[in-house]
């Protein structure tokens, strides 16, 4: 095994400047800007409740610390910069993010909604109506399972490989399950007269249903496969509002 800092730490540094630019380019377009800034005036009633802003602090510090661990002591060991073949670069980035979301909905639905963490995760289900902000408004120890589990989805594929993963593949996988994840939460109410903007409403539709009580199921939350493939699967919910 070996220890490679160098690219633990261009995959730190690759992931925020994605991160920085792409958000940039999305909100350069004036649906998405609008959009945000109608998350935004809702977050901000939101944030104004002491209780709210203290939870969203501590759950942020949960996040950074958990990150912190892993980059140090487990990230080096899990991603190289060996190129593999482009088929591969695309199947690891599939399996990093198939693992997780698996591992994620059993978690979920067993242990959130039907476990003892059911008190726990009530706290993010306060949210009937989720903004932008309720992202982030979760008991720290679910934000450090279900972060956890996804950083850990990364070994997993460098143990299932036999070598460690490229780093970009890494990067991207990572990319696109912090934006998912994001999105499930923004209010979005898009033009239907284009195709991907319907797209993106049926994603946060679908997790908003998830929100409307913890009865529901679409527990995944990445893609609805698992969610079909063991009948849990509830149609979205769009609403007017923010």
């Amino acid at each position: 095994m070996t220890y490679d800092w160098l690219a633990a730490l261009v995959f730190v540094a690759l992931l925020t400047a994605l991160t920085i630019i792409g958000k940039k380019i999305v909100f350069s377009v004036p649906v998405f800007a609008e959009m945000r800034e109608l998350n935004f005036a809702a977050d901000k009633i939101k944030m104004a409740r002491d209780s709210f802003r203290a939870a969203v602090k501590v759950n942020n510090k949960a996040a950074m610390y958990t990150n912190l661990v892993f980059y140090f002591a487990i990230l080096p060991f899990s991603v190289n910069f060996v190129m593999p073949p482009w088929w591969l670069f695309i199947v690891e980035i599939v399996a990093i993010l198939a693992i997780f979301d698996f591992m994620y909905y059993l978690t979920h639905r067993f242990l959130f909604h039907d476990g003892f963490l059911r008190k726990i995760h009530a706290l993010h289900h306060q949210a009937r109506k989720p903004t932008h902000v309720d992202a982030l408004y979760v008991h720290p120890l679910e934000t450090f399972l279900g972060l956890t589990l996804f950083l850990i989805s990364i070994p997993i594929v460098a143990l299932i490989e036999g070598s460690p993963v490229n780093v970009f593949s890494s990067v991207l996988a990572a990319l696109l399950f912090t934006q998912l994840n994001t999105l499930n939460h923004t209010f979005t109410n898009l033009p239907k007269d284009n195709r991907f903007y319907r797209t993106i409403d049926f994603i946060t539709g679908v997790h908003h249903a998830h929100h409307v009580d913890m009865t529901m199921g679409n527990y995944a939350t990445l893609t609805m496969f698992y969610d079909k493939i063991f009948w849990t699967f509830e149609e979205p919910v769009n609403r007017e509002t923010a």
